[in-house]
């Protein structure tokens, strides 16, 4: 729990142990490992690297803890944790249904997600044995290590307000955009890859650039006019047909993307597992 919330105190309130306790606790495992795991700065915990590591194959052996438990019980009434990797646009606009679905199969097995913000970092977890399994956003391609299965095609769409000037263009083009403000997901996504190869191909780089972590808070910022944005189809649709954005006609020259679900070729398929994957 501390290596969760960074917190000495608040882990011992969770756990409703004296802080003492908490700290003797972390300092003799930091003993017995023979490096510390955090480092103290005033009242703040960081990761050291060696507790970074140290943190990778706790997880992996409580993982392999239920599996064990699972292999024993004989998979009857099924327990256990799914750890899925998934970018905020799937845990929003496609996930809730199926995961309602599932509960409903499995009630006992506890979901936990974890922020993939770039598909480089979905595979790299699932390489590592940190997640089960793993939502792609990507062109279509194949992973030595990884079994990857493509869902759905998903379809990109530039985003204006209702009343950008750009609007009245049948095909906006890239050195169009080159004095509007450009809203981006994080780096390493892949559609926002696409967007700045739309501008590279073309000796156009826009000088005004905002990042943002949420997609939810780009398509905000394009309601109110501060920029504009290249996202799936999937987060505007409601949006446009509410009128609150608009769509600005463009080439899309680039590889078409899909939604894929991966998971890792020697992964021990356990019933929920192989449930959440056929679901999906």
């Amino acid at each position: 729990m501390a290596a969760e919330n960074l917190n000495f105190t608040q882990t011992a309130k969770l756990l409703n142990f004296a802080q003492s306790s908490v700290t003797a606790q972390i300092k003799a495992l930091e003993s017995e490992v023979g490096k510390p795991l955090f480092e103290r700065l005033g009242k703040r915990l960081i990761w050291t690297e060696a507790g970074r590591q140290f943190k990778a194959y706790t997880e992996k052996m409580i993982r392999l803890s239920e599996e064990a438990k699972l292999i024993v019980n004989g998979g009857e009434d099924q327990k256990g944790t799914l750890l899925i990797g998934a970018q905020e646009s799937q845990c929003t606009y496609r996930l809730p249904s199926i995961l309602k679905e599932f509960k409903t199969q499995f009630p006992k097995v506890k979901l936990v997600f974890k922020p993939a913000h770039s598909d480089e970092m979905a595979r790299e977890h699932l390489i590592a044995g940190l997640l089960d399994v793993a939502f792609i956003m990507d062109t279509r391609k194949s992973g030595d290590s990884l079994e990857i299965e493509s869902l759905i095609k998903e379809e990109l769409l530039i985003v204006a307000s209702s009343t950008h000037p750009l609007l009245e263009k049948s095909t906006a083009f890239p050195e169009d955009f080159e004095h509007e403000t450009i809203l981006l997901t994080e780096t390493g996504c892949s559609y926002r890859t696409i967007f700045e190869d739309f501008f590279r191909s073309a000796g156009v780089y826009p000088l005004n650039k905002i990042e943002f972590g949420s997609i939810e808070a780009i398509k905000q910022c394009v309601i109110a006019g501060l920029g504009i944005a290249l996202l799936p189809k999937m987060a505007v649709e409601t949006d446009l047909r509410m009128g609150r954005v608009k769509e600005i006609g463009w080439e899309n020259t680039a590889a078409p993307i899909y939604t894929q679900i991966a998971w890792h070729k020697d992964k021990w398929m356990t019933p929920p597992l192989e449930a959440f994957i056929e679901l999906t």
